[in-house]
């Protein structure tokens, strides 16, 4: 039943906010959180009960691909697409829909990010071969992650109609798409029973999704049909690369999914989903010590120490924390991050800082 089943694993970006372990030459996907595994392993090796390496596609920028190739060296290099330059979301599903149509004439794509943390692997699974099935009916389909707490951080879907069971899986049209709350509609939308985290990861046929684009954005669909009828000639990538930097930067949630009529949503449950969008995101991932800490790896050594994210990514390196709380301490060996958890989300504006002050060594 699924062996026109492909996976889009997009692998592009910098994850910035998780700096200084992820760099321009080390991106979030390529480092290891929890395990052996980098982001990216962990996402190719959860699909692979399902879809085979042949049918995984990662979408990514050049500079990146050597790395992630290297990480999974059983994925073809032919399934590395690269995008010249960021151009949002819509974009780079529409760049994956081109190349699976290449390949078969009517395939189905499962669109994941590289950087998730997810715990249970087989009921992800579970829930794609149940996408899978709504999809056939031509819907663009989502994964709704169930609320744990009133996040702020993430936007909200409101489940409509019940479409009825999929692998045993209920499945619900979408009502409408909700922009990021405030903290007092966060704490409503958390606990009606109605609504799910936008968790990102989609669902739909190839020739579905492009036919969306032609409807909603245009433009970008005839610059998509200008790459497609370049893809199997020699001329691919001069094409991609004087087409690729016309394109307005877009993402796929308001370019498509907000005004699409067949959109369904699958509530999900018991996955351990984590988005890791932060430092202090890990706090709601990773299992902690009986002080609260999470010692990521390295050597440390802590007294009178609670709440703390730890990790020492360089060599013989000891770090002693002594009467500390709530801290994310972070060496790199080229660089240290001291800082506040609730603070976390900062990082960002340190790497304007570091851009603006030409400081690139350390980015």
């Amino acid at each position: 039943m699924f062996e026109d089943f492909f996976a889009v694993i997009m692998a592009g970006g910098s994850g910035t906010r998780l700096w200084p372990l992820s760099r321009k030459g080390h991106p979030k996907q390529s480092i290891r959180i929890d395990g052996e595994n980098s982001l990216f392993q962990s996402t190719v090796k959860r699909l692979l009960d399902l879809i085979p390496y042949e049918r995984l596609i990662v979408i990514s920028v050049a500079d990146q691909v050597g790395d992630l190739h290297a990480q999974c060296p059983e994925i073809p290099l032919e399934n590395f697409v690269t995008e010249p330059l960021a151009r949002g979301t819509a974009s780079v599903v529409g760049l994956a829909a081109i190349a699976i149509k290449n390949r078969v004439s009517c395939g189905t794509m499962a669109i994941l990010p590289a950087d998730h943390l997810i715990e249970n692997d087989a009921k992800l699974r579970e829930l794609l071969k149940a996408a899978y099935q709504v999809a056939q009916d031509n819907f663009l389909v989502t994964l709704g992650i169930s609320p744990t707490f009133p996040a702020t951080g993430y936007g909200y879907i409101q489940a409509g109609e019940a479409l009825g069971k999929f692998e045993g899986m209920d499945a619900f049209s979408v009502h409408r798409f909700k922009e990021k709350p405030d903290p007092v509609q966060a704490e409503i939308l958390s606990t009606d029973g109605k609504h799910t985290w936008n968790s990102g990861m989609f669902i739909w046929k190839a020739d579905a999704i492009l036919n969306e684009f032609e409807k909603q954005m245009p433009e970008l669909t005839q610059k998509l049909l200008t790459i497609d009828r370049s893809w199997s000639g020699d001329q691919k990538e001069k094409v991609l690369k004087e087409v690729w930097p016309t394109i307005e930067p877009q993402t796929i949630d308001y370019g498509i999914m907000e005004g699409a009529e067949r959109v369904a949503v699958l509530p999900v449950e018991g996955i351990g989903w984590n988005d890791v969008g932060s430092w202090e995101s890990l706090f709601d991932a990773l299992q902690k010590d009986q002080d609260g800490n999470i010692i990521l790896r390295g050597e440390t050594v802590t007294f009178d120490t609670q709440g703390t994210l730890i990790c020492e990514d360089s060599a013989d390196r000891l770090i002693v924390t002594i009467g500390i709380k709530d801290l994310v301490i972070i060496d790199s060996g080229k660089s240290i991050l001291v800082c506040d958890r609730k603070n976390s989300q900062s990082v960002r504006d340190v790497i304007k800082v570091l851009k603006q002050e030409g400081r690139d060594q350390y980015l």
